[in-house]
């Protein structure tokens, strides 16, 4: 068994980001690879209204891919992944802060990385196991190994969700990405006839991004809706190949 490379199939897929809804859109942006921008929220229609209403715009994103990939059913373990998540909320926090402001206890709540993990276990009385992780530019990659990890240890699927916001402006000088807001989740299996294969090694170069390059979240999914062969990243001292079969 090679402990550098894991597989997988996907069985479902939704995607959801500003003015890009529909898989034909979606098929578009795909070819294109053109700059998604945008604030208009998705509907979130399948959670109750009280818990919707708690989510801002990135969760929003997370769980209206979340429910359309799993459609109704519960007792699936999911992994939430995003590099910055609530990131404008906790500036939102930290500014209040430095102000001498009071602080809201609903807005920290909602700020921590598992928020949006949360209200989707609670909106839908699931137990089901549910991680929320975040690990630098590598982060997409990382997400699908603790999945692997899960459908190993004898989950027959595991849904993925990966989302991401734009930084606020105070993170600017630092932004190595030119971050965009977006959700997209996978229903993943255990690899089938056709599986996609995730591979790994040390590298020494520390990162291959700029700050005009797509975003991995948005690379690795052009890499799915285009069904290509491969893609390769660089990033954080790994080199990540993702194959597929043609």
């Amino acid at each position: 068994m090679r402990t550098n490379e894991v597989s997988f199939s996907i069985a479902g897929h939704a995607a959801w980001a500003p003015g890009i809804e529909s898989p034909d859109a979606w098929a578009e942006w795909a070819k294109a690879s053109f700059k998604i921008h945008g604030n208009n929220e998705p509907g979130v229609r399948q959670m109750p209204a009280m818990l919707r209403r708690r989510a801002g715009f990135l969760g929003k994103m997370a769980l209206e891919v979340a429910y359309q990939c799993t459609a109704g059913r519960t007792d699936i373990p999911t992994v939430f992944c995003s590099r910055h998540g609530e990131v404008v909320r906790a500036v939102e926090l930290l500014t209040d802060l430095a102000q001498d402001a009071a602080l809201s206890p609903t807005g920290f709540g909602l700020a921590v990385h598992n928020a949006s993990a949360g209200l989707f276990s609670i909106a839908r009385a699931d137990r089901a196991n549910h991680v929320a992780l975040a690990a630098g530019s590598n982060t997409i990659e990382h997400a699908v190994i603790e999945a692997c990890s899960l459908l190993a240890d004898g989950a027959s699927e595991v849904l993925l969700v990966a989302y991401e916001n734009c930084l606020p402006p105070v993170f600017a000088q630092f932004e190595d990405f030119e971050e965009q807001p977006y959700a997209w989740a996978w229903l993943m299996v255990a690899a089938d006839e056709n599986p996609v294969r995730l591979s790994w090694s040390a590298t020494d170069a520390q990162t291959n991004a700029t700050i005009d390059s797509m975003p991995p979240g948005l690379a690795v999914l052009q890499f799915q809706l285009r069904a290509d062969s491969s893609l390769e990243r660089i990033g954080e001292r790994r080199r990540w190949r993702w194959t597929r079969d043609a």
